[in-house]
């Protein structure tokens, strides 16, 4: 008599005080064996996702190290409940794509005040999430992230994405927990829409995605005229959202980031810095940060207090940092710690990221 195997799943919470944290594990058929997956994170934000089989194994293997995983997080408190979101495990995790978005550079209000004006430049409200591309040809989906590699996303995103559209597209936007905002179409049905300009791709995105927050994939709202656009900012500002990012209606999409200027910029409420960590200070939970400096050099810029419902990152990782100003020499005032940045590299935690307090000069290039 054969008996059949079924895959197993599980998702934990853990809440207690500030803490509020979900961690999910899975058998999954692969091959002719089986892997076991995780995911885990902060509710409500992108999940940190893993497996702990390198190749299939048999059901009874990958049944042991499940059962463990379960085991050790029930011991340290958390509870099998029905929140969290399941995360699709691809396979391909980390594999470079070529695939790489284009990349905002920084504007101050001055420079905003006179875009709002101008009717070339369009506005868009920059979300608070992971930038992320979803690649969709035939049966396969791909979430692809900054530095061009795979990464898996949440499987309701991935669900919504499989039944969109046509056969094959290639959407880039931003992943905000659970929720994927689309903001260009870069292909569609086989066709490189990059060289279009802009306003053709909005309405290209528009026709194959409806612009309903309901939805775990929708299209951002856009604003076009001066009245419009002025409102959207002011909105956001009362809300006290990230930001706002303003393209030029007739512009190409161009992967990576210009030097200076571009035809896509972004406009921040809050400054938030990419960082270094280079020391630890003993028994307490706050690390000490730094940034290149123009010949290469680490400048320290302060120290920063890890908040309790995260792990103290180790020295080398890159993190982000939120901040009111920098003083000249790159101190940062109000240092608020936002998590680890597995999507930058190191090279990238430059002083020219920063926003100096008024007076000072403005070397902000994020």
């Amino acid at each position: 008599m054969t008996t059949e195997l079924h895959p197993e799943q599980i998702t934990l919470y853990y809440r207690e005080g500030s803490s509020d944290k979900v961690y999910q594990c899975a058998i999954e058929p692969s091959g002719n064996g089986f892997v076991v997956i995780f995911a885990y994170g902060r509710r409500g934000s992108t999940l940190q996702s893993g497996t702990k089989t390198t190749e299939p194994v048999d059901y009874a293997t990958a049944r042991k190290l499940f059962d463990k995983l379960v085991k050790e997080k029930t011991s340290k408190g958390y509870t099998p409940g029905q929140e969290g979101t399941p995360y699709q495990q691809t396979g391909n995790e980390s594999r470079a794509t070529g695939i790489l978005p284009q990349l905002l550079n920084p504007i101050d209000e001055k420079q905003a005040a006179l875009l709002l004006q101008n009717p070339e430049w369009w506005t868009q409200e920059k979300f608070d999430g992971k930038r992320t591309l979803i690649q969709k040809s035939g049966d396969t989906l791909l979430g692809i992230n900054r530095k061009g590699l795979v990464v898996s996303l949440p499987q309701p995103i991935m669900d919504f994405a499989a039944k969109l559209g046509g056969e094959q597209w290639l959407m880039d936007g931003e992943a905000v927990g659970d929720t994927f905002i689309a903001f260009d179409l870069l292909e569609h049905a086989c066709i490189n829409l990059r060289k279009e300009p802009y306003n053709r791709r909005l309405k290209a995105l528009y026709d194959l995605v409806t612009n309903n927050p309901a939805h775990p994939i929708y299209a951002a709202e856009t604003a076009m005229g001066t009245t419009s656009k002025r409102a959207m900012l002011d909105r956001l500002k009362q809300q006290r959202r990230e930001g706002v990012v303003f393209k030029r209606r007739t512009a190409l999409y161009v992967p990576g980031r210009p030097n200076s200027g571009g035809d896509a910029l972004k406009l921040k409420f809050t400054a938030t810095v990419s960082c270094l960590v280079v020391s630890c200070k003993d028994h307490k939970r706050s690390v000490m940060i730094a940034l290149h400096n123009e010949i290469g050099a680490t400048v320290d810029v302060g120290a920063v207090t890890i908040p309790p419902n995260h792990k103290i990152p180790k020295i080398g990782t890159v993190v982000d940092v939120k901040y009111l100003y920098a003083y000249e020499g790159g101190s940062l005032y109000q240092p608020v710690y936002l998590g680890v940045r597995e999507d930058i590299s190191a090279k990238a935690c430059t002083q020219r990221q920063l926003k100096y307090k008024a007076g000072a000069d403005d070397e902000e290039d994020a």
